[in-house]
């Protein structure tokens, strides 16, 4: 029926525009004849059908033809199409790069993850027993052992095989203890111990090439094809560690070199470049739309503001005429009755009060309160907690029911046209249905959103409320591609349903059919799924049931989806933020420096008037006071400089005023002497001593600070041969040790040497003045410490071998590189920079994983506990789990306090083993009750 409506709509179209030959035909716009091309696809697909063939591949972009319908989405669209040039250009680059690590893939690997340790002899046969002709684990081809042959330097032999296991027990004995094909448990030496089993494993002892791959055979270097898949695994950074150790474990530990070469060459530069090209085209694509949809703008403005004009005249003769008539407004104050005239005024109080910030500070209060009640509450809590929760809960629920009234009273109907106080509203209503039905407590986390109040004291943070202006803005922005996005799930998720739906079950050893939980059997797991593959998370093990259940085909679907959703739209979404903020903040500079500079600030100092005009003059003829020096004196000495200062005739105890005065003048002398040998490194050598001059040429030398760059590298070396299991009285200890002394040494002669060419803390040069040579200073005293304290610690006071721990402390000496690499010292200098507005996103995150941590606890709570036992399906709660001697566990990440929470929201955010998270919410019923199949994945989805 709906295809018969969707084929029937293109020829009406074509009667009434036009078939083509002119512009506005139907034909004409590229979208028609894409809608044309899916419904003669759909026809064909239907013809196919009734002759057997189930191809449906046309009905799957049937939804294609929404984009044409919704204008904003058709705009994101075309700016899209518009970057398609460039964006084939990178991924041009991208496949190439992919292209020549496969090759070199295949030269080194091919058909080298098949090796398995095989038996070396026919055991089987001669002692007619049942194995497997190679070594296979409990995971089976999953998790494979993979062995490196004689000619090889892999990291892993047939020896290393780990010996064969009965019960928890390991066995040890030899084949030829074996005395009975009976019993193959038990061996016939007298007196055997409790491991007294055959160790059949010692007899795979032979590696060579097997008939599978790992993984079900999808990870391999046998061909280009599979070379390709695996190295885009790697790219994607998603299961590329256990494809690392299966190659190192086959060929060489030098094979790590490859994989991290690949690693940075794709996923670090490439990746970050095809994610700046396709936001820097997509912006510039998006400005030019912009432009030209803002000149039709232009003209529709302008009726808008006649129209408004026209409408705001007519209002002003109406209210013309209405004043001639009612001079009076049509009432009088003096007919008003008795309770009005008193109303009135209390309503003016009122107003005030529930404007002022005293109110609004009270309530801020308050919300913090309720905020920190909610916050407490955890599972297993005492039942006196649990009673203070409830009545506080009242309380507050009072406090603003009381605000509401008062602000309803006070303001009339204008209350809702804040959206706070309509939030507001809703939330106290809430509560008082929560008390009033008795409700289970799940809405009251509605209560934490009051915090949202707390914007109104963003005030006293600008920056923070610019950067949320900006993120609420960019939301309004992204709308259109997040729903794109959305779209682009659901094609794919159809999609996948047609490709793979009802094929990712497996059967268990009692003959149980297990639906695998990432499918594509329904629409909304479809969706999870492909927003799972979006995430990246384990969605290398989602292809590889595909392909294991269809055929190596099926790679194609999954590489698409993270190329187009992932590398494309996502990349777009990180654009447009990043343009949104940019913008905001190029605006915010130019207001800053639209701003007048003559306001007062510390950099710009104040202008002083004296009061006493005489006294300026005294000043002068006086002659200059020196500022500074008077300023350290009455510093230093306020009292006797007050008393030296005071006028003769002033009543003052009797002192010692000679020996005041000597003391004033030796200090005064002191400090003038230190003023001027400010420039004098040391107060000792001045600008012109030889020896400074020496120092001076010495430290520009670019072969001093080459020779200083060789010892920091030699440092670092000795460093990282540092190991726990050294012996204190090996050569190697005492070669290490003479080596620290050396480079403290070389260390603090540089450093003197700076010192004495620039000065320590005086001067525009000073050595100090600089952070980097801070850093430096800071280090070289910290190795000095530290010589201190190993040889006080081995003279026998082991009291000072506590401080120990600052040798912790000389992992930072290869920041002293970073100030001799130009480029390298002005990327560290620009991540500092950004340390400050990266803090107000931090701490944006940290509200919203605060608020979310709450939700968690209210929602799952208690729940996320478990039975384990050997046959637990039938078991339904705790009880029933204690009383058959099982265990009852709590998963590790879990929701029962609000620091669980936060814990688990974190490796959520982190998008690596949220999937897991997801599954035990799923499966969470109730408190002490055992886990189930439920479907709350559109919680997580949202988290």
């Amino acid at each position: 029926m709906v295809c018969v409506f969707d084929c029937s709509d293109d020829p009406l179209q074509m009667m009434v525009l036009g078939v083509f030959g002119y512009r506005g035909s139907y034909f004409s716009n590229n979208w028609n004849k894409l809608d044309f091309i899916i419904n003669c696809g759909e026809m064909l697909d239907f013809i196919l059908e009734n002759c057997g063939i189930h191809f449906q591949f046309c009905q799957v972009l049937s939804p294609l033809r929404l984009i044409s319908r919704v204008p904003s989405m058709l705009d994101v669209v075309t700016v899209l199409l518009g970057i398609v040039p460039m964006l084939a250009n990178v991924l041009v680059v991208y496949i190439f790069v992919i292209q020549i690590f496969a090759v070199v893939g295949v030269q080194l690997w091919a058909g080298q993850l098949r090796n398995r340790c095989f038996l070396g002899e026919d055991i089987p046969t001669k002692y007619n027993v049942s194995l497997n002709p190679y070594y296979m684990n409990k995971y089976g081809e999953k998790l494979p052992f993979i062995c490196s042959p004689d000619g090889k330097s892999g990291m892993q032999r047939c020896h290393d095989v780990p010996p064969y296991n009965i019960n928890g027990e390991n066995c040890s004995l030899a084949a030829h203890h074996y005395a009975s094909a009976v019993d193959e448990l038990v061996s016939t030496v007298a007196g055997a111990s409790a491991n007294a089993c055959v160790n059949w494993n010692m007899y795979y002892n032979v590696c060579r090439p097997g008939d599978h791959n790992p993984y079900m055979g999808t990870i391999s270097f046998d061909n280009i094809g599979y070379a390709w898949i695996t190295i885009f695994q790697v790219v994607s950074l998603e299961g590329w560690a256990e494809i690392m150790f299966y190659v190192i474990d086959a060929h060489s530990w030098w094979s790590v070199l490859f994989f991290v070469l690949v690693t940075v060459m794709g996923s670090f530069i490439m990746m970050n470049v095809c994610a700046v090209v396709i936001a820097t085209q997509f912006s510039d694509n998006m400005k030019q739309e912009t432009a030209e949809q803002s000149v039709g703008a232009v003209a529709i403005a302008w009726l808008y503001g006649k129209l408004t004009g026209w409408l705001q005249g007519i209002s002003r003769k109406f209210n013309r005429l209405h004043n001639k008539v009612h001079p009076h407004g049509g009432s009088s104050r003096i007919d008003d009755p008795v309770i009005f005239q008193v109303w009135r005024p209390f309503m003016q109080k009122l107003k005030r009060t529930v404007n002022s910030k005293l109110f609004d500070r009270l309530i801020m209060f308050a919300v913090f309160l309720n905020i920190v009640t909610i916050a407490i509450e955890h599972h297993d809590q005492p039942k006196k907690l649990t009673d203070m929760l409830q009545i506080s809960n009242i309380v507050f629920t009072i406090i603003f029911v009381v605000e509401l009234v008062l602000k309803l009273l006070a303001l009339a109907w204008t209350y809702f046209r804040d959206w706070n106080n309509s939030f507001d509203f809703v939330i106290v209503i809430i509560s008082l249905w929560e008390i009033i039905s008795n409700a289970d407590g799940r809405l009251s986390v509605l209560r934490a959103f009051r915090l949202l109040r707390f914007v109104r004291l963003l005030h006293f943070l600008p920056y923070l409320k610019r950067q949320l202006l900006v993120l609420k803005r960019t939301m309004k922005e992204a709308s259109t591609l997040c729903m794109l996005l959305l779209f682009v799930i659901f094609i794919f998720s159809v999609m996948g349903m047609h490709l793979f739906g009802g094929k990712y079950y497996y059967e268990t050893q009692h003959g149980e059919v297990i639906v695998e939980r990432k499918n594509f059997d329904t629409l909304l797991w479809a969706m999870v799924t492909v927003f799972q593959i979006l995430t990246q998370e384990n969605w290398n093990l989602v292809m590889y049931n595909a392909m294991a259940t269809t055929s190596e085909w099926g790679c194609i679907y999954f590489v698409v989806v993270i190329i187009l959703g992932k590398h494309v739209l996502l990349n777009i979404l990180v654009g447009i933020v990043v343009q949104s903020f940019q913008a905001r903040h190029f605006s915010g500079m130019d207001q800053d420096s639209s701003r007048p500079s003559c306001e007062s600030t510390s950099s710009t100092p104040e202008i002083l008037i004296p009061e006493n005009p005489a006294q300026t003059d005294n000043d002068d003829r006086n002659g200059p006071s020196g500022p500074n020096r008077g300023l350290s004196l009455s510093a230093c000495w306020p009292s006797r400089f007050n008393a030296i200062n005071a006028a003769p005739g002033e009543d003052s105890a009797p002192t010692d005023t000679n020996g005041d005065n000597r003391c004033l003048n030796l200090i005064q002398k002191t400090v003038s002497w230190c003023k001027e040998h400010e420039e004098w490194s040391f107060y000792v050598f001045s600008p012109q001593n030889r020896f400074r001059i020496c120092c001076q040429r010495l430290i520009s030398h670019k072969m001093f600070d080459y020779m200083v760059l060789v010892f920091i590298l030699l440092s670092c070396i000795t460093i990282a041969v540092e190991r726990p299991e050294i012996n204190l009285k090996s050569t190697e200890r005492w070669i290490l040790n003479t080596a620290g002394y050396v480079f403290s040494a070389v260390f603090f002669v540089e450093m003197l040497f700076k010192v004495i060419a620039l000065g320590l803390l005086f001067g525009k040069e000073s050595y100090c003045r600089s952070a980097w040579n801070a850093v430096d200073g800071f280090l070289v005293i910290l190795s000095l410490v530290d010589i201190l304290i190993s040889l006080a610690s081995t003279s026998g006071k082991h009291v000072l071998g506590v401080l120990k721990v600052l040798r912790l402390l000389r992992a930072m000496r290869p920041l002293r590189v970073i100030k001799r690499a130009p480029k390298l010292k002005l990327a560290v200098e620009a991540l500092l920079a950004s340390v400050k507005p990266i803090g107000h996103i931090v701490l944006i995150c940290c509200t919203f994983l605060f608020f979310y941590a709450i939700l968690g606890v209210q929602l799952f709570k208690g729940k996320f506990f478990y039975c384990v036992g050997q046959d637990t399906r039938n078991i339904t709660n705790k009880t029933e789990c204690l009383s058959a001697n099982y265990r009852w566990e709590r998963k590790v990440y879990n929701f029962d306090s609000l620091p669980q929470a936060l814990q688990s929201l974190f490796v959520m955010y982190s998008k690596d083993g949220w999937v897991n998270i997801m599954y035990d919410g799923l499966d969470a019923v109730g408190v002490d009750e055992q886990v189930f199949l439920l479907a709350m994945c559109l919680i997580y989805t949202v988290l």
